[in-house]
């Protein structure tokens, strides 16, 4: 019996310990911020809950800036259209998403658009919300 309770006890442990992890979009990030990213990538981690790019972008006073760019699980981006090639070291892109509440270097991406105008969807866990000025120009 007691080998029984201690199993149970520690799966749920661990479940909880699992869904503190994962966070919701509004804990983080700050949907009234909209943010457009012009930068390289630097690498791309595709890890669960969700897959992180890094990248660098030239800041108004000319410095680099390390971004790093929240996106979907991997499973979502597969789904999306993504594979483990498709942002390789050094491909300049262009990151639309919305920036970290405390104002770090960290955003959630919506999608991730090429030199030449292709879009990925980047399966942002941010579900509302009005459009931003680059979704009307995209239609």
């Amino acid at each position: 019996m007691n080998r029984k309770l201690i199993t149970i006890l520690g799966t749920a442990a661990l479940m909880t310990s699992a869904a503190l992890a994962h966070h919701s979009f509004s804990a983080e990030f700050d949907s009234k911020k909209p943010v457009t990213l012009e930068g390289t990538v630097v690498k791309m981690d595709w890890t669960n809950p969700h897959s992180w790019l890094y990248i660098d972008v030239k800041g108004p006073d000319g410095q680099i800036q390390h971004w790093a760019v929240e996106g979907g699980a991997p499973g979502v981006l597969l789904r999306n259209g993504w594979n483990r090639n498709s942002l390789p070291e050094g491909t300049k892109i262009i990151v639309h998403g919305f920036m970290s509440k405390d104002g770090a270097y960290r955003a959630n991406s919506r999608d991730i658009q090429f030199p030449d105008g292709r879009k990925l969807d980047a399966g942002s866990s941010y579900t509302g919300g009005k459009e931003t000025k680059e979704d009307s120009k995209s239609k």
